[in-house]
């Protein structure tokens, strides 16, 4: 590679946590060897060291590299100490403007956590992370970690004070339906639809009851519309039902819940194999004056950030089995493995991630082409 990769002016703005004198590997070369070598299948820093020593004459094409590479020790030193909020936000600007140069506004957010960084014997808990997933773009645009002994409902305004709003609509299951989060939604622009469960008290017992009253009496004068979607594949069976009542009428607290026009039902019938169908009646809130249709489209292609972000990072970068523990690197090293996905993902050929990774390892001219997307 004659020049640098496009990634390595996006780590330019990011502080050094070093004292200067101690410095032999500079930050933007220790970030960009790591991405690097995570997209060839590095699931640790004892392998991201491993990967530089045997690429150093391929890295020294668009690196300087005077002091050689970095130990597996300067490496997780270096990302315990890198601030994960600077680190999440320079992320979250990249991906930003590069998913305005691609297509839809959805952006699915949702939790995951990564099991293996727990260690209760020592009062580690897992370190809990949560996700924004741009279902049509397929591109994960930030992550945030939730502070130790916090939960999603904390960090989730900070993850939405990243993006850009305008236009989008934000799906959250029901931890993120919070008056707080659609506050802020409206207020940068964008249309939210949120689930409600049986834990928001109020709401969920006037949705309940309106669906109810509605039900009785046929929908008769009762602005509403429907929409029916079924799937079958994979020995499984799936029947989605949708209904989308529009200015709801006695939802007690709707002034409080800004830009709140419909309520919405889905239920939804699955069957496994010869197994039995088993049901499931949700509700939803929505800021958006649209129908039916699109409100079920969008409640089904919000849990494409587990098929497509979830999974991916779980079976085929290992995230869950990962035993960095120390909290800061842990985080930091999960956004390494969001860029290192997105920057897969995003590459043409039409094979797997995990042939990609593999394919990336022995070729440095392919992984080339994944770094210069």
């Amino acid at each position: 590679m004659s020049v640098a990769p496009p990634l390595l002016r996006h780590f330019r703005s990011l502080k050094d946590p070093r004292v200067n004198r101690r410095k032999l590997h500079s930050l933007e070369n220790i970030l960009v060897i790591a991405v690097c070598a995570v997209i060839a299948g590095a699931q640790d820093f004892q392998q991201v060291a491993l990967f530089g020593r045997k690429r150093l004459e391929w890295l020294k094409g668009f690196l300087d590299l005077p002091n050689g590479i970095p130990s597996h020790d300067t490496f997780e030193r270096v990302f315990a100490r890198l601030d994960p909020v600077a680190f999440q936000a320079c992320f979250a600007r990249w991906m930003s403007a590069w998913h305005d140069r691609l297509c839809g506004k959805h952006l699915a957010i949702d939790g995951k956590a990564q099991r293996g960084s727990a260690s209760p014997g020592k009062g580690f808990a897992a370190l809990h992370l949560v996700n924004v997933w741009a279902t049509q773009a397929n591109l994960c645009l930030g992550v945030v970690a939730c502070d130790e002994h916090s939960n999603e409902i904390t960090a989730i305004p900070r993850l939405l004070e990243l993006l850009d709003l305008q236009g989008a609509l934000v799906t959250i299951d029901a931890e993120g339906c919070q008056k707080k989060v659609t506050e802020q939604v409206v207020a940068a622009g964008g249309d939210y639809l949120l689930v409600v469960k049986a834990n928001q008290g109020k709401l969920y017992r006037d949705i309940e009851a309106l669906f109810q009253w509605a039900a009785e009496a046929d929908f008769a004068g009762v602005p509403h519309s429907y929409y029916e979607k079924a799937d079958l594949g994979h020995g499984r069976q799936e029947r989605r039902c949708f209904v989308v009542i529009e200015d709801p009428e006695g939802i007690s607290e709707r002034a409080s819940w800004p830009g709140l026009n419909v309520v919405g039902l889905c239920y939804s019938e699955r069957k496994e194999g010869d197994g039995d169908w088993a049901a499931q009646t949700r509700y939803f809130i929505g800021s958006k004056r649209a129908k039916a249709r699109y409100y079920g489209k969008a409640f089904r292609g919000h849990w494409r950030v587990e098929n497509n972000l979830h999974w991916q990072l779980d079976v085929t970068f290992g995230e869950d089995k990962s035993q960095v523990r120390q909290r800061q690197a842990a985080a930091n090293l999960a956004v390494v493995r969001r860029l290192a996905l997105n920057l897969t993902k995003q590459e043409a050929t039409p094979m797997s991630i995990a042939k990609k990774r593999f394919a990336a390892a022995l070729d440095t001219d392919y992984l080339e082409e994944i770094l210069d997307v």
